[in-house]
């Protein structure tokens, strides 16, 4: 299973949910993610290198981006890093999601 850590934004916008059920879904979305880093879908053109999820809840779409790092152990071995990127309703999502990671 591999590790995961937030990127302030995506930190930011979970830690906002208030709504239990949508909060489950997001950390259900990571468990996922976590257990197979290759399930989300790879993006293109500026995007290349982001993993896109979506998650759908009371007839909002949200999306989850991260990259897939691997890092070395000290045990002169790799371990999967999930970074999540960014977290949000898909309304402007990519837009932001260009603005934050192309600066």
């Amino acid at each position: 299973m591999a590790e995961v850590r937030f990127l302030p934004p995506a930190a930011k916008f979970i830690k906002k949910i208030k709504d239990s059920k949508l909060k489950k879904l997001y950390q259900e979305a990571i468990d996922e993610i976590c257990m197979n880093p290759m399930i989300g879908e790879e993006k293109l053109g500026d995007l290349t290198g982001i993993k896109g999820y979506d998650i759908y809840y009371n007839r909002t779409n949200y999306e989850l981006a991260y990259t897939v790092e691997y890092i070395q152990n000290e045990n002169n071995g790799e371990t999967e890093l999930v970074v999540v990127i960014l977290a949000g309703t898909r309304e402007n999502f990519y837009e932001q999601l260009k603005r934050y990671w192309n600066g």
